[in-house]
């Protein structure tokens, strides 16, 4: 049996500055996608839903083939080029001649020529192969359309935010795909969309409505007769027609009322998150009162760092990795002991290394990015005098549990120093989710007083469990929880809360 894997992944925000080159899609390496056999080297074990259906397909002694393997951090549309290469290489590969077809998708890709990454991809397969036997694995985050639901046999999406079960839906997403082979079921697909263009931060799936929804899709599953029950809470700085939460459900058409079920199963799903629409709003305050509510916390120290998460310039939704709003007021209101990052500024990194270890340099950090779809056209850099303590090349191996494995790009990375922080400073975007972030440049960000955080919920699996409190920061920034930053054009209304 021939099998066609591939993973073409991209949380695209579309009013984000960050131009995303098919170079962006290998993950901070510099290079860009994996293809070919090393595309399968590079996915063998990874607990990824790639790595997952590579496992299934060994385990079944099949001809695997592994056209492309490409992941890019959360940035702007994807440039025409690069999603059609990408697109170009999937589709060949299945041109070839295939048994069946185990997709690891996003859910939310746009490219500069396509609305609906996953959507125009799955149309393209289906006029080459109409028939042949798919899978897809999708991203919680992901903006789940139509055309999506119509081109595929089954969908699984996550059903955890932060991710720890990448793998584990690889798994389900890739069994069903066996047992369809296998004659020992038939798959029908129920959605709902439920006009609700929910905040990431209110997503956590240990907590409050996200929790309830995703346990009423596992106790959904219980049902014989439910493959899957996948709630999406969606993508929100993605101005598409699709934007927003939605259900999808795969039903066995084995079973008497098979397609009746998945949809009425899906409309139940979708009626839960209508109805607990506001619970899927964040409630953000000033800055200046969360940077109060540290100075208190302080004051009363555990000796556990506490964590402020810059949550508006977070590089896993599109941020720019640079907006030095939240070190400002830190430092502006006297705070001490403070560790911050990553800081993504390549001119200051060169600047450091131009002066090399243990100089004492003046220079401007961050905010070096304009971001001109949330009126930002000239941002503000802070200048700081301190040492240069380390520079590396940036490189590190995750410990987990998210991309648990994986090596991470930071880009060529320094240390500045202050006296009153330690700010790592990268030539790459990167996301603060393993401590290696910081230990690798040679911080314990364990003894820190302040531990700033441009992240959303990456962080919290790691990080969370060793701090005093988590105290949320608004930044600027295009992840900002601030509907009115952004002009939404596209995205089909009414929607709440926008309407």
């Amino acid at each position: 049996m021939r099998v066609v894997i591939a993973r073409m992944q991209h949380e695209t925000n579309t009013f984000s500055p960050v131009a995303t080159p098919l170079a962006a899609f290998g993950t901070g390496n510099g290079v860009g996608p994996y293809y070919g056999a090393a595309a399968r080297d590079a996915m063998h074990g990874a607990r990824v839903a790639m790595g997952a259906f590579i496992a299934l397909a060994e385990s079944r002694g099949c001809d695997i083939v592994t056209p492309l393997a490409a992941m890019a951090y959360p940035s702007a549309p994807v440039e025409a080029a690069a999603y059609t290469h990408m697109c170009d290489t999937i589709c060949a590969a299945i041109d070839a001649g295939c048994d069946a077809i185990l997709l690891d998708l996003h859910g939310a890709m746009v490219a500069e020529n396509a609305d609906d990454g996953e959507g125009d991809l799955l149309e393209r397969i289906r006029a080459i192969a109409p028939h042949t036997p798919m899978t897809v694995a999708l991203d919680l985050h992901g903006n789940i359309s139509e055309k999506i639901v119509r081109n595929a046999d089954i969908i699984v999406g996550f059903k955890t935010y932060p991710h720890i079960d990448m793998y584990e839906t690889g798994e389900h997403a890739g069994r069903l795909l066996f047992d369809m082979l296998d004659g020992k079921i038939r798959p029908v697909i129920g959605y709902q969309h439920a006009r609700v263009l929910a905040q990431t931060l209110e997503m956590n799936t240990n907590l409050a409505a996200m929790k309830e929804a995703l346990d009423g899709a596992k106790w959904r599953e219980q049902d014989d007769a439910i493959l899957a029950c996948s709630v999406f809470g969606g993508f929100p700085q993605a101005d598409t027609p699709d934007a927003g939460m939605s259900v999808v459900v795969v039903a066995d058409a084995k079973r008497p009322g098979a397609r009746a079920l998945a949809q009425r199963t899906a409309e139940w799903g979708a009626s839960f998150l209508w109805a607990r629409r506001s619970e899927f709003i964040f409630k953000q305050v000033p800055l200046a009162r969360s940077i109060a509510r540290a100075k208190r916390e302080g004051a009363h120290s555990s000796g556990k760092p506490i964590i402020l998460v810059d949550h508006g310039d977070n590089c896993m939704s599109g941020g720019t990795c640079d907006t030095v709003d939240v070190l400002k007021a830190a430092l502006g209101a006297g705070l001490e002991g403070i560790v911050v990052g990553p800081t993504c500024d390549p001119e200051a990194v060169e600047a450091m290394v131009r002066a090399g270890v243990g100089a004492t340099i003046t220079l401007k950090v961050g905010s070096k990015m304009a971001m001109p779809k949330i009126g930002v056209a000239h941002p503000e850099p802070i200048t700081l005098t301190g040492t240069v303590r380390i520079i590396t090349n940036g490189e590190y191996v995750v410990t987990g549990p998210i991309f648990a494995g994986d090596t991470l790009y930071m880009g060529r990375t320094a240390v500045l120093d202050t006296g009153t922080a330690k700010i790592v400073v990268t030539s790459q975007l990167q996301e603060p989710l393993d401590l290696a972030c910081f230990t690798s440049v040679g911080i314990d960000p364990r003894e820190a007083r302040f531990l700033i955080l441009k992240s959303r919920m990456y962080f919290r699996p790691v990080f969370e469990p060793l701090a005093q409190c988590v105290i949320p920061c608004a930044s600027a920034g295009v992840t900002s929880s601030d509907n009115r930053l952004f002009r939404f054009e596209k995205v089909r209304r009414p929607i709440y809360p926008l309407d």
